[in-house]
């Protein structure tokens, strides 16, 4: 059973930065995808960005130059940097655990989630 606690968001003015932690623990964090999911009120949880274990990841379009994902194995933690933020992110952002190598852009492929940080950019 892996334990995710998610850290770093709040309120930040349209074209900010946050930097988003997942801290892991319970399962091998280094050998498993991770990922990042958000959810905005009256909306389905959707895919932001994964990581594999060794490092390759994929973004979203909506992200993609904006957000960056990594991992740090020594400290079983994983990261989102999230800039030019847009009222458009605002939403819970999740972390998860795919238990697998490879990464997955759905929610049904992470077994393991984190109880979310809400992140809120006003415009």
């Amino acid at each position: 059973q892996a334990q995710l606690v998610e850290s770093g968001g709040g309120l930040v003015q349209a074209g900010g930065s946050l930097r988003l932690s997942c801290a892991a623990s319970g399962r091998t964090f280094s050998n498993y995808a991770m990922g990042w999911f958000r959810q905005a009120p009256g909306k389905e949880r959707e895919f932001v960005a994964a990581i594999n274990w060794i490092g390759g990841s994929y973004y979203t379009d909506s992200v993609k130059g904006r957000f960056t994902i990594s991992r740090d194995n020594a400290k079983n933690t994983l990261y989102l940097e999230m800039n030019s933020l847009k009222p458009e992110d605002t939403a819970v952002y999740y972390c998860a655990s795919r238990g697998r190598l490879a990464l997955a852009t759905t929610a049904s492929g992470y077994p393991f989630w984190g109880q979310g940080t809400q992140v809120t950019v006003s415009s």
